[in-house]
């Protein structure tokens, strides 16, 4: 590339912090940098921020994308010391502290890899062919149009079997997630496709979820495990604990118990992991795709290259295996570290990190959900309607900009009140179904 490529961004004379990724932590620190003498230069591939808790609701319907995603430049304007590029990062180069992009090079004096996780299949390159993970806001839509187009399709279907492969959904992972997405669906099949879709007697829609381990929502409380689990079971979710699938191929799971489940719509909610980018020395990365970092976030072996959220392993007695890949320890360590920068070029000492745990909930349809929360020294358990409306209190709070709290609430109490969600379209990318050769759907068209 050109040298004067190193020049797009006009240095002004300051210390350029450059984060790579716009997601939780690398948007709080680029926020918190605001009233500092550096020069901020946000790069992320796509031109917004994503709120990823509620993604499961676009997937089902509830909410539309616009809903949970809002503009880096709209976030982040008057805000004179940042600049925006919307790129894609093919690699770094640590010794010259240039990052190479899509769209130039881009020099820094402190690097911030904030680039988040990806969809972790654990080598199973068949089921990253035909599942469908929730990962992006695209991941979010195309599952949505897939469920959509499954039930239309399921229409000309009269073949019993391939009917039921349209109809059934497999959701592989009993995290907060996988347990959303069951219960979302699982009201969806009451309320919602009986009044779309009047031919299909929805009796044959199954929900099944499988899960590895012998609790749900594992990290809660057993309480809270065990009521989530007591939930989808009344909402008719087949659940089906220390399960493994073993194999995929687009219309058949196969379980490690030797069980068969079949359906055109396999949702992946099972494990996530970094998303590392090339140009950091191997002996930092620890397994999963994290960076192994220290107690102020600087990346193993470097002075001036951090990583914060998902993409960090700061290893503790109390988290062997690094922080939680949620959006606390994220928007934390990127509060902290932009305080640490700041120490950095006063010459300062530095101060770690120290994970303020304010605990987890999930929610498990209408006036259902769970939620162990730390307040005031004590973890309070509490699950039911009470729970349910702190996971809305909290979401609402969480998600940025005004615009996007108004509708979601808007959206939320005509949902509530109507039983009827609003975003059933089908626009877009949707997954194709796989029929079985030598079969043929029979086609009863009227």
């Amino acid at each position: 590339m050109e040298e004067q490529e190193l020049a797009k961004i006009e240095h002004l004379g300051m210390q350029r912090v450059v984060i790579v990724g716009g997601g939780f932590g690398g948007l709080e620190l680029a926020k918190a940098l605001r009233d500092t003498d550096v020069q901020v230069v946000l790069v992320d591939k796509q031109n917004y921020h994503t709120f990823q808790p509620l993604m499961y609701q676009v997937a089902t319907a509830g909410l539309e994308a616009a809903d949970i995603v809002s503009p880096f430049r709209k976030i982040l304007e008057g805000q004179e010391n940042l600049s925006f590029r919307m790129a894609e990062v093919m690699c770094v180069n640590t010794e010259t502290q240039v990052v190479e992009t899509s769209i130039g090079l881009i020099p820094y004096d402190f690097l911030v890899l904030a680039t988040g996780a990806t969809t972790n299949y654990f080598g199973d390159e068949q089921m990253a062919r035909h599942a469908i993970a929730i990962k992006s806001v695209e991941d979010a839509v195309e599952l949505r149009n897939t469920v959509l187009s499954n039930f239309e399709k399921a229409l000309q279907i009269g073949d019993n079997e391939q009917l039921n492969s349209l109809l059934d959904f497999v959701i592989v992972g009993g995290g907060p997630t996988g347990v959303e997405i069951a219960g979302a669906l699982s009201e969806l099949r009451k309320h919602v496709f009986p009044k779309d879709y009047r031919e299909i007697d929805f009796r044959q829609m199954d929900i099944h979820l499988v899960q590895s381990g012998d609790v749900l929502l594992k990290g809660m409380s057993a309480e809270a495990s065990q009521k989530a689990l007591e939930y989808l079971q009344k909402f008719g979710v087949d659940v089906l604990l220390e399960r493994r699938v073993k194999s995929y191929d687009g219309y058949t799971v196969t379980l490690n118990t030797g069980e068969t489940l079949i359906t055109r719509t396999l949702i992946w909610a099972a494990g996530v992991a970094g998303a590392p980018i090339e140009g950091i020395r191997p002996e930092s990365m620890r397994k999963g795709g994290r960076y192994q970092v220290d107690n102020y976030n600087r990346v193993a072996g470097y002075t001036n290259v951090f990583a914060i959220g998902d993409i960090a392993a700061m290893t503790t007695p109390d988290f062997p295996e690094g922080h939680p890949m949620v959006a606390q320890p994220a928007i934390q360590q990127g509060r902290l570290l932009a305080e640490n920068i700041g120490r950095l070029l006063a010459s300062q000492d530095l101060q770690p990190f120290h994970y303020d745990d304010k605990g987890a909930m999930a929610t498990i349809g209408r006036n259902h959900a769970v939620a162990d929360v730390k307040l005031l020294g004590k973890e309070w358990k509490t699950q039911g309607f009470v729970a349910w409306v702190m996971w809305v209190f909290v979401h609402l709070i969480a998600l940025v900009g005004f615009r996007n709290r108004l509708a979601v609430f808007a959206n939320w109490t005509w949902d509530y009140f109507t039983q009827n969600t609003g975003a059933r379209f089908i626009m877009g990318k949707r997954r194709e179904p796989i029929v079985p050769a030598g079969e043929e759907a029979h086609r009863v068209v009227s």
